[in-house]
């Protein structure tokens, strides 16, 4: 299996080291693309290592014209997963925003299976806007991980920390 997976700017960034390193293992390619902000958690050299492939942060970085890398990204893969997926990240989507390379490869990836991992503060997860989103994706085929409750890294307890990786990898294999 070919597998997108996207990582945005989420403290649980780095539980997808553990997801990207355990689907590398079980032998299949991992296209990672992080969010400016993901990689201000995790850095790209750490998926690269993990994956032994290129990962991907900027839309118009390293320019190539015989490749339109967000289209082919999004071609050459079998299922997407974003982990984690914060509140901007699932309005963009929900609003059909693609100003970035993740927004944009997953936009190009449509009607593919996409699986949707959100992370963030218990008060955020619950916002209806942030809940009509999640709806409106669902609606359009997205699927979502749901999230744990428990301690979130601002100290709250509540639904919102990322669902553990066990249950996101099989979730992925379930999607296939």
């Amino acid at each position: 299996m070919r597998l997108l997976l996207g990582v945005t700017g989420s403290v649980a960034a780095y539980k997808a080291a553990e997801l990207a390193n355990r689907f590398t293992k079980d032998g299949h390619e991992v296209d990672v693309i992080l969010t400016r902000a993901a990689a201000l958690f995790v850095t790209p050299l750490t998926f690269q290592t993990l994956t032994r492939r290129k990962v991907y942060t900027d839309l118009f970085g390293g320019f190539d014209a015989t490749d339109v890398r967000h289209v082919s990204l999004a071609q050459g893969a079998d299922l997407a997963l974003i982990a984690p997926a914060t509140a901007n990240l699932i309005g963009k989507l929900a609003g059909g925003l693609a100003d970035d390379m993740l927004t944009t490869v997953l936009t190009a990836f449509y009607p593919k299976p996409a699986l949707i991992a959100p992370a963030m503060n218990t008060a955020m997860y619950q916002n209806p806007i942030v809940q009509g989103n999640i709806a409106k994706l669902a609606g359009f085929g997205y699927r979502f991980i749901e999230p744990r409750e428990g301690r979130l890294a601002c100290g709250d307890c509540g639904k919102g920390a990322l669902a553990e990786t066990g249950d996101i990898v099989r979730a992925v294999y379930e999607a296939v």
